[in-house]
């Protein structure tokens, strides 16, 4: 905070708020002054006077240590033959002294007291303090010595006790006086204001006279040495944008005598400070004479109060994008997620289909499925998983989808129809990868045709008995988008009355680590209790109780991916 540099050149107006700043503390110190010269009492002459008789005997040395309001040890220097200070001996202890240390150590602790003895050796400990250069110091130029804090440690019966005390030691004649206050209160205070960056300080207006706190300069960020600043030092190092609140802050403690508060910011620092003022008056509602302000730094409360302001920001627009993402996913899902009621029934099929996002409110992620009538009287089934979540993965879910709907009107069979859409996967730009059943229905046969493309293989549920289709010869095929030119076979399934095929995707049954086996394991368990805790009712309506009671049974908080489940039945 440069106090001492001359006001900014700056902008008209920061020079004219400077101006105003100036003439109001003017003001103010010309009303104080008038004040002073009407109502003050004319200082008498100076008289010289003698007086006849002194009453009494003057007091003792002994009485006039124990008069001191603070502990205090007249000490007797012991010089070498170079005139230098090389011991020194406690003659006396005050009253104030005594009851200290009778305060801080109990009766056994410390040897008891027999009259003179050497300082250093009734406490060996300050030997090693800044007391010896003191009494050196002050034997040396006659001036009394200072020191913010020293610390030693007293041996005593029951331990070490660890003493700290502001140190002033005077010349008094031929002797030392060791005065001391305990605790260091002045500077535990100034320790205090360092710690939560608080200061203060009253400025008199008439003088320009200023009383800091202790720990003013260190706050503020001045050097030691450094003056500490005036009102209009203040204003002159404040930044434009909070001159005005300034003044109006001024204003308010000198004029109106309130009590009030502003933020400072000073040129050249990013530091902020809040300051709470007051006015001090020469009597109760008089006028203002001094002022009384406490400074904290609240700079890093602003940077936490910004970043929270910042945090709040991005996390509503992240809610509004994810809002918008739900929202496009919700529209795509009524686009690409078909409802059955009977359409199917010109099949010989019934069908019921239940989906689950992966979060509330996600509207959809990768999964599909489709059932379509060709032209030539089969039945397009379908159920997928595309890679991803968002809308990376419903972009590739649509893609996929709608890609094998077109596919499907070439009549060619589906482990050609599996082969294409791997292709279209694969010509995809990013990484595109996903799972897929795909299967024809061949109603006049009552035979499902399928091919499975890393997908969970199809469960059959039959006399209350629940199984996995077997897999495809050689096995279940590559995952959609790995690699160009691979080959899929199909495999059959005669479909008998009252048989329920389930197609679902791994986000139904997965669990953390996974364990495909452990998984399958649990969904036919559950496609089994289900069916005979209350059997699959007639009709669309009873086949889709049935499929939400097990996708009730098998979701839960453990699920991390979109769920599907499609149930399709001969009744």
């Amino acid at each position: 905070m440069p106090v001492d540099e001359p006001p900014p050149a700056g902008s008209t107006r920061t020079r004219l708020e400077l101006q105003s700043i100036r003439a109001l503390l003017d003001a103010q110190r010309r009303r104080v002054t008038q004040y002073a010269e009407r109502y003050g009492p004319a200082a008498p002459d100076a008289v010289t006077r003698t007086p006849e008789s002194v009453v009494g005997a003057p007091p003792s040395g002994e009485e006039v240590l124990d008069a001191l309001p603070v502990a205090a040890l007249l000490l007797s220097p012991v010089l070498g033959e170079d005139g230098e200070v090389r011991d020194v001996v406690l003659l006396a202890r005050n009253a104030t002294a005594r009851a200290d240390t009778a305060a801080r150590f109990t009766d056994e602790a410390l040897p008891p007291w027999t009259g003179p003895v050497s300082l250093f050796e009734r406490i060996p400990s300050l030997a090693t303090t800044a007391i010896p250069r003191m009494l050196a110091d002050a034997h040396r130029t006659g001036a009394p010595q200072w020191s913010d804090t020293v610390e030693w440690l007293v041996h005593t019966r029951t331990g070490p006790v660890r003493v700290s005390a502001e140190i002033r030691i005077a010349p008094c004649g031929n002797h030392f006086l060791l005065t001391w206050e305990p605790g260091g209160r002045l500077s535990m205070a100034a320790a205090a204001q360092q710690l939560v960056r608080t200061c203060w300080a009253e400025w008199n207006l008439a003088d320009d006279g200023i009383q800091p706190s202790r720990g003013f300069r260190q706050v503020l960020g001045l050097a030691d040495d450094a003056p500490v600043p005036s009102l209009y030092d203040l204003a002159a190092a404040t930044t434009p944008d909070c001159l005005t609140t300034l003044y109006q802050a001024l204003y308010d403690v000198l004029l109106r005598k309130r009590v009030t508060q502003c933020e400072l910011r000073f040129r050249g620092s990013e530091r902020v400070f809040r300051m709470v003022a007051e006015p001090v008056r020469i009597v109760p509602g008089g006028l203002v004479w001094a002022l009384r302000a406490v400074l904290t730094d609240v700079t890093t409360d602003r940077r936490r109060r910004e970043a929270t302001r910042r945090a709040e920001r991005d996390a509503r627009s992240e809610h509004e994008r994810a809002d918008a993402v739900a929202e496009i996913a919700g529209v795509l899902r009524d686009a690409v997620l078909p409802h059955f009621q009977d359409e199917l029934d010109s099949y010989g099929l019934e069908a019921a289909a239940v989906y689950r996002p992966d979060a509330p409110g996600a509207g959809v992620g990768g999964d599909w499925y489709k059932a379509r009538g060709l032209p030539d009287g089969r039945l397009l089934l379908a159920l997928g998983d595309a890679r991803g979540h968002g809308l990376e993965a419903v972009t590739l879910m649509a893609k996929l989808r709608y890609a094998l709907a077109g596919l499907a009107y070439t009549s060619e069979p589906v482990e050609l129809l599996t082969r294409w859409l791997n292709e279209v996967a694969c010509a995809d730009a990013r990484e595109s990868t996903a799972t897929a059943i795909i299967a024809h229905y061949h109603p006049e046969r009552t035979l499902l045709r399928w091919t499975c493309a890393g997908h969970p293989r199809p469960v059959l549920l039959r006399d209350d008995r629940a199984a996995q289709l077997p897999a495809p010869a050689g096995g279940p095929g590559l995952t959609l988008g790995v690699l160009p030119g691979t080959s899929y076979n199909a495999t059959e399934t005669k479909l008998e009355t009252g048989d329920i095929v389930l197609m679902y995707s791994d986000g139904l049954t997965e669990r953390r680590p996974a364990d495909p086996d452990q998984d399958t394991l649990r969904f036919l368990g559950a496609a089994e209790s289900c069916f005979r805790e209350s059997a699959a009712g007639p009709g669309h309506a009873g086949l889709q109780d049935y499929v939400e009671r097990l996708v009730a049974r098998l979701d839960g908080p453990h699920r991390t991916d979109d769920a599907t489940l499609l149930a399709l039945r001969r009744p």
